[in-house]
């Protein structure tokens, strides 16, 4: 009898587990449902970086805090409820030149308005050196996005910038 009521208890169990995690599967569908597809494609986001640019890169947008609004390779924001775009595929959508007259701008809004609080908005970095200014261009410019999911991106950007 202990033994088929431990086998029972087994079965239970993992039949409680392939519910719960069916049930997970189905809430992630419902709250994130335009993932892009990467089952034949792959990844849609790419970068052009070196190792060398790719650490320097990153180790400046960590140094600056972007991450604090600003979400990339698909990793959330720290601050998910402040919907500053995307830097996935930014270098697919602005050009390292455009990049660098942005971050040496004294007024961002100026360039690119932004419908957010003026505690959101994005900082001004023309006090940054020249060097990183550049470093943060070019690093920014290194990230792409595949042609196939290009219109996806640019839908994206468009509503974080406007709402619509």
């Amino acid at each position: 009898m202990l033994k088929r009521l431990n086998w029972m208890t087994v079965v239970n169990t993992a039949i409680f587990l392939l519910a719960g995690v069916f049930i997970a599967a189905v809430i992630q569908s419902a709250l994130y449902p335009n993932q892009p597809d990467v089952s034949e494609r792959g990844l849609p986001y790419y970068s052009t970086a070196n190792a060398a640019l790719s650490r320097s890169g990153d180790a400046l947008y960590k140094k600056l805090q972007c991450r604090s609004c600003h979400k990339i390779w698909s990793v959330k924001n720290i601050y998910d409820s402040i919907p500053a775009p995307s830097l996935d595929g930014i270098g697919s959508l602005r050009t390292e030149e455009w990049l660098y007259l942005y971050f040496s701008s004294e007024n961002p809004q100026s360039i690119l308005p932004s419908r957010l609080k003026d505690d959101y908005k994005m900082p001004s970095y023309a006090s940054l050196s020249e060097d990183d200014r550049r470093l943060l261009s070019n690093y920014f410019s290194s990230l792409k996005v595949r042609d196939w999911y290009l219109d996806e991106t640019r839908k994206a950007e468009q509503k974080k910038l406007t709402g619509k």
